[in-house]
C-alpha cells in the first residue's frame, strides 16, 4: 500500500482529493495538511511515500518545502497539484525532481492516471537493477515511442506538453500554451500535432469573424 500526505490550503478542496486518492486501488491517506508546517510535521512524523502538494499555501510556497521534507522522509516523492500555470513554476517543479504536475482543477481519472503510473513506475524501481525500458517509463516514455519520436522532438518536452494538456480543463491553443510554458508557438504546435496523431489529443476548429479557423486542442 502506498501511503500519501495531502497538502492543500483549502479544506473542501483537500477532502475531495482525498476522495479520489482513497477510490485509487493501492493508495491510502495517512494525513491531510493544509500549511507547509504542517506539512513538515505531517512528512516527519508520517514517513508516507508519496505527497500530493499544493504550489500555494499561506505560510510557504509549496516548491520551497521540496528540499525540508525530502530531509524529513529521504524516500519521499512529490506530485504537485496547483492551479499555478505560469511557465517558470512548471520549469521550477520539474527540476526539483517531481514525479508529476497536475494543473487544477482536473477529474478523478486524471489524478488516477499519474497515481497508476507512478505506482507502476517508480513504485516497480524499489529494490531492483533496471533496465533501460524501466527508465524510459519513468520518463513517461515507452521504447518504441522513443523510437518513432520525429527528428528534431525532446522526450522532455513532450512530457511537459502531455502533462500541460492533459491538466487543462476544456481545450487550448498552441499560443496559449506556448505562452504558459515557455516555449515557442511552432514548437508547441508541433508537439500538440504529434500527440493528436499519435491519438493521445484531439483538435478541432474554432471559427472567428475574419481569419484562419484556430485550431485548439484538448487531451482525449
Amino acid at each position: 500500500m502506498i501511503d500519501v500526505l495531502i497538502v492543500d490550503d483549502d479544506f473542501m478542496v483537500a477532502k475531495i482529493h482525498q476522495g479520489f486518492v482513497e477510490r485509487t486501488p493501492g493508495f491510502q491517506v495517512v494525513g491531510v495538511a493544509h500549511t507547509g508546517a504542517e506539512a513538515l510535521a505531517l512528512t516527519e512524523q508520517l514517513q508516507p511515500d508519496l505527497v500530493l502538494l499544493d504550489v500555494y499555501l499561506p505560510d510557504v510556497l509549496g516548491l520551497d518545502l521540496l528540499q525540508q521534507l525530502r530531509e524529513a522522509a529521504p524516500e519521499l516523492d512529490v506530485l504537485v497539484i496547483s492551479a499555478a500555470r505560469e511557465a517558470e513554476t512548471v520549469r521550477r517543479a520539474l527540476r526539483g525532481g517531481i514525479v508529476h504536475y497536475l494543473m487544477k482543477p482536473f477529474s478523478y481519472e486524471d489524478l488516477r492516471d499519474r497515481l497508476e503510473h507512478y505506482q507502476q513506475t517508480y513504485v516497480a524501481l524499489e529494490g531492483a537493477e533496471p533496465e533501460q525500458a524501466d527508465v524510459d517509463r519513468v520518463f513517461g516514455l515507452t521504447r518504441s515511442e522513443a523510437r518513432s519520436l520525429p527528428k528534431g522532438f525532446s522526450a522532455e518536452t513532450l512530457r511537459l506538453v502531455s502533462d500541460a494538456l492533459a491538466g487543462t480543463a476544456g481545450d487550448v491553443s498552441a499560443a496559449e500554451l506556448a505562452g504558459r510554458l515557455g516555449v515557442s508557438r511552432v514548437s508547441a504546435r508541433r508537439y500538440l500535432e504529434h500527440l493528436v496523431a499519435s491519438g493521445k489529443a484531439e483538435v478541432s476548429l474554432r471559427y472567428g469573424e475574419v481569419g484562419r479557423p484556430e485550431r485548439r486542442y484538448a487531451w482525449r
